[in-house]
């Protein structure tokens, strides 16, 4: 039991930031209202592009990631490489069920995102970089997301090791979960374009 100590310590911080709901805050600051009311009524950098506000939603989309990398980094150089997998996945875990908003928050693409990219650069990289292909040729958002949350264990094993695999293959299953809707839109071929507001 030595371990779980620092393991639940890195969880709860990793929850904490990873549950602050930028989205939310920067819309509410800029004047728009509440982004739950707005297009999917999600509080992540996509739906908070759906209110024509680009810079807002590159700060939420930095933001989001930020404090997942954030969580991540912290952890493994206080704690060590298992509390940074722990901070991680449970960062990701807060966005999507954040305390402050009762547990209803977002899908967790750009702070999954971020934890890679902190976990193991790589990896990081190579899921922004599948998603970026996928959303050039397709243009929509959640089939990006999904492809390079399906990719990331793969990546992982290649760049980084099994235990990475194993918080990446953990985040894709949470993502899949996450985009249940996303995903029944997709197979009806209704899934709305990058860009286009909804609602």
């Amino acid at each position: 039991m030595p371990d779980a100590l620092p393991l639940g310590l890195a969880g709860l911080v990793g929850y904490l930031l990873g549950s602050v709901p930028f989205g939310l805050v920067l819309t509410k600051a800029a004047g728009l209202g509440d982004i739950r009311t707005i297009g999917s009524g999600n509080i992540g950098a996509t739906n908070v592009l759906r209110t024509g506000r680009k810079g807002l939603a590159l700060a939420t989309l930095l933001l989001d990631g930020g404090k997942g990398a954030i969580a991540a980094l912290v952890a493994l150089f206080v704690l060590g490489h298992n509390a940074m997998l722990v901070a991680a996945f449970a960062a990701v875990l807060g966005h999507n069920f954040p305390i402050w908003l009762k547990f209803k928050g977002g899908k967790g693409v750009a702070t999954t995102l971020g934890t890679l990219i902190a976990v193991a650069w790589p990896v990081g990289l190579a899921c922004c970089a599948s998603w970026l292909v996928v959303a050039k040729l397709f243009r929509i958002s959640s089939l990006a997301a999904l492809v390079a949350l399906a990719l990331a264990p793969a990546y992982a094993l290649v760049f980084a090791d099994p235990e990475t695999a194993v918080m990446a293959a953990g985040l894709a299953i949470l993502g899949f979960i996450r985009h249940h809707a996303n995903i029944r839109r997709l197979l009806k071929g209704e899934e709305p374009k990058i860009g286009k507001k909804k609602g």
